[in-house]
């Protein structure tokens, strides 16, 4: 006698040629030339070497798109791993300098001799492709049970990044697991006991924070009340950023103008952690829209 085995259900969605995809694909593609732009304001070549990177992108996607799915999936797991022991391999100790060189007292790159790599951007891709995989079955977005391995799965990269230390990129993944889980069909009465879980062990987590990102968290909220007392110290970067927002008003003060503002008021990182201060002395309000409106349909 034989007896039959249930198979867990597994989603099959159809492919239409016609669907938000596309939207995404264009918003990203707009965010991407309006990041080009606007790094030019102050750093030419960065931009340039911005846009060559992007189109580096458009062809690796190209190249993860034409396999099928299937292969994607069987290889998910493998790349998780390979990231997670990247991550790890970040924070041995008797690695020497030359390979990962802490910066700002941070061990977040491996030197590969012609770029930096950043294993924590690697482990966003894996993370995606990884949960997809789990995904697939009802029985692990349908059941709490099911959710609390999706949970395990984003805790040990969140833990590894945090202690590079890199609080905000660590941050990312909880949302990401959340908008998978509600794509995926997860109830909401689940997903609400996470919610409160996460809240929980958000603010279980502050005696656990290096003393510069407590510093970090005490100077926006000074910053909020009108407090200037951290603008020359931790909070300098965000009093700065907020003083060339204002500056560009509705219009912007355009290229030239944004380019010596910048260099007057000496704002750190400009080209990335700050860019979107760059876009607001620029092209004032209109830019601000412009990128909310570019970012809101990547979200919706």
């Amino acid at each position: 006698m034989t007896m039959a085995v249930r198979s867990p259900s597994v989603r099959i969605p159809r492919l239409r040629r016609v669907h938000a995809g596309w939207i995404v694909l264009a918003a990203a593609a707009a965010l991407t030339l309006l990041g080009v732009e606007t790094i030019g304001t102050t750093r030419p070549s960065v931009a340039m070497r911005h846009l060559e990177l992007a189109g580096v992108g458009v062809v690796a996607a190209l190249l993860v798109a034409l396999p099928h799915y299937s292969r994607q999936r069987q290889l998910s797991w493998f790349f998780y791993a390979a990231a997670l022991g990247l991550l790890l391999f970040l924070l041995i100790p008797v690695v020497p300098d030359a390979i990962v060189h802490p910066r700002n007292g941070a061990r977040r790159w491996i030197n590969l001799g012609i770029i930096d790599m950043q294993p924590s951007e690697l482990m966003k891709i894996a993370f995606v492709l990884a949960m997809a995989a789990h995904l697939r079955y009802s029985d692990h977005y349908r059941r709490f049970g099911g959710l609390l391995v999706s949970l395990a799965v984003a805790l040990p990269p969140m833990a590894l990044i945090l202690v590079e230390p890199d609080l905000g990129t660590a941050m990312l993944f909880g949302p990401a697991l959340l908008a998978m889980l509600i794509a995926a069909g997860a109830r909401w009465k689940h997903l609400g006991v996470i919610a409160v879980l996460a809240m929980v062990t958000a603010v279980g987590m502050w005696p656990l924070l290096q003393p510069h990102q407590k510093d970090r968290v005490h100077a926006l909220i000074a910053q909020v009340r009108g407090d200037d007392r951290y603008e020359q110290g931790i909070g300098y970067q965000g009093a700065r950023a907020m003083m060339l927002v204002g500056a560009g008003q509705w219009e912007g003060v355009g290229a030239e103008r944004a380019a010596e503002l910048l260099e007057a008021n000496h704002l750190p990182e400009e080209h990335n952690d700050m860019v979107f201060a760059v876009v607001c002395a620029r092209w004032g309000m209109r830019g601000a829209l412009l990128t909310w409106g570019l970012y809101a349909a990547l979200a919706f």
